[in-house]
């Protein structure tokens, strides 16, 4: 198989003879890579290099193509990659339904050559314009995004000056974020968006009363169901706005502290049904708490610290990005040392108090 450049069009179809079909017309252009059904799918989506454009068939057992297309449409690391259904049905219903989930377009079968060709060749060329032009418009509007960012990080900061926290918290909680993202091979931009967003993570303690959020001592039951609600008022702060960047912050500030095993809050989501953001967000914000000091506890050494959240693996924590955080500690070390509390002596080289 030949191939020009370095595009690579994922076919997903549950019949063999539909995928070698497309393989023979896209061969000779593109790499084509193949599954036979959406959990496949997904994970070849987000395999490297990703896929440059998706051609996916609508009707699959088990997980249709709008579903696995609803799925790439609500993930960081994939929502960006063109879909088109491969479809035998001729219904502009579901033409509309697919085009709403966020598919850039429909191919007929049985596919015709010349047109999956054309149909390829434009949505790619469409999608590397849109980035270029994305690109620019970033660059001219700079000025305005630093503004705005500002702002986020001000907000942040608020809610830091309500709690035990120093400043330093939203900084190297964020940093983490970023990196631990770009591990998971979400793409730069939305890895940049993460370090952010991750800043407001925690902005609904605004809304905590302080005989409850300033409590030295252990919290009671009815405590900590009105200290649970800062997950809900955060997402009403940031509220819900067009922006990447504070639809990115609310969903961290709603979900960072659900669990994968669906015991977290506020609504005991569990596994996937977690905003991969949320995900991220919950093992970094959990860590740099469990390294810092606090007027209740000591700081916990790394080792100490890593230790719990591989315990944690499988029940608080997505075990995938659990297995990535382990792999970059020492890239949080070097955060921490670099932006540590002057009262955090983890932070100075993680070393245990005695």
């Amino acid at each position: 198989m030949t191939t020009q450049g370095n595009e690579t069009i994922l076919v997903v179809d549950d019949v063999p003879e539909n995928i070698a079909t497309l393989v023979a017309i896209l061969g000779d252009d593109y790499r084509v890579t193949f599954a036979t059904n959406g959990a496949d799918a997904l994970r070849a989506a987000q395999a490297h290099p990703q896929p440059s454009l998706i051609l996916l068939d609508v009707m699959m057992p088990d997980m249709d193509g709008y579903d696995v297309c609803r799925r790439l449409k609500a993930d960081l690391r994939t929502l960006n990659i063109p879909v088109i259904f491969l479809t035998a049905q001729d219904d502009v219903r579901n033409e509309e339904v697919g085009l709403r989930l966020g598919a850039v377009d429909y191919l007929h079968k049985p596919c015709h050559p010349a047109i999956v060709l054309q149909r390829v060749r434009i949505h790619l060329a469409l999608h590397n314009q849109n980035m270029a032009l994305e690109t620019r418009v970033q660059e001219r509007t700079r000025e305005l995004e630093e503004t705005r960012i500002e702002i986020i990080r001000r907000l942040g900061r608020a809610g830091e000056y309500r709690d035990n926290e120093t400043g330093m918290h939203v900084i190297r909680m964020s940093l983490y974020c970023n990196r631990l993202a770009l591990a998971a091979r979400v793409p730069k931009s939305q890895a940049d968006l993460m370090l952010l967003a991750a800043p407001m993570h925690d902005i609904g303690k605004i809304g905590i009363p302080d005989h409850i959020l300033l409590k030295p001592g252990k919290l009671t039951d009815e405590e900590r169901q009105v200290m649970q609600r800062h997950a809900e008022i955060g997402a009403e702060i940031i509220g819900i706005h067009q922006s990447d960047l504070l639809i990115l912050a609310r969903n961290i500030a709603l979900t960072h502290h659900e669990r994968w095993d669906g015991k977290g809050y506020p609504h005991g989501l569990a596994g996937e049904a977690i905003p991969f953001e949320g995900r991220i967000a919950s093992i970094c914000d959990v860590y740099d708490a469990l390294t810092s000091a606090r007027p209740y506890k000591r700081p916990w050494s790394f080792d100490e610290a890593i230790n719990h959240i591989v315990l944690e693996s499988g029940k608080a924590f997505d075990p995938a990005l659990v297995t990535l955080f382990v792999d970059m500690i020492s890239e949080c070390a070097e955060i921490r040392q670099r932006y540590g509390d002057p009262t955090d002596e983890a932070g100075a080289g993680g070393r245990t108090p005695s």
